[in-house]
C-alpha cells in the first residue's frame, strides 16, 4: 500500500571487551541490547524491526575484526538479511579507525545503514550507504 514505510531489518551488534560482569543476570551486553532495541522500536513508524538473531561478542577486543558475532553479522549482510546495523556506541563495533573504514565500506557496498543508538545525553548518529 502506498505511503507505508519500507520494512527495514535491524541487526543489533553488542560487544564487551572483558569477561568481568558477564556472569550477572543483566550485564553490559543486555544493557546495550535493551538500549538499541528501544531505539529500533522508536523508529517502528519508519518500518524498523529488530531481528531476533543476537550478534553478541562477549569478552572480545574491539581492536580487530576477528570476532564470531561480527563475522556472522557480516555474513548475514552479504546474504542480504540485514538493512540496518545498530550499535550502542561506535566503539562497540570497532576501536580501530582503519577497521571502521573497512566496515563502512562493506556496509556501503550493500546499502546498509549504520546507526548508533542515542543515549540520554547524545543524539543518534546515522551513516547511510
Amino acid at each position: 500500500m502506498a505511503g507505508e514505510p519500507k520494512h527495514l531489518r535491524c541487526a543489533i551488534y553488542t560487544r564487551k571487551s572483558t569477561e568481568h560482569g558477564l556472569e550477572l543476570e543483566f550485564n553490559s551486553l543486555d544493557a546495550q541490547r535493551d538500549a538499541c532495541e528501544a531505539y529500533v522500536k522508536s523508529q517502528a513508524s519508519q518500518g524498523w524491526e529488530a531481528l531476533p538473531q543476537h550478534y553478541d561478542d562477549p569478552a572480545y577486543s574491539g581492536g580487530n575484526l576477528d570476532r564470531p558475532a561480527l563475522k556472522k553479522l557480516l555474513a548475514d549482510i552479504e546474504a542480504g538479511k540485514i538493512d540496518v546495523v545498530v550499535v550502542y556506541k561506535i566503539d562497540r563495533l570497532t576501536r580501530s579507525l582503519a577497521d571502521f573504514a573497512k566496515l563502512v565500506e562493506a556496509f556501503d557496498a550493500r546499502s546498509i545503514s549504520f546507526v548508533r543508538s542515542p543515549s540520554s545525553s547524545t543524539p543518534p548518529h546515522r551513516w547511510d550507504g
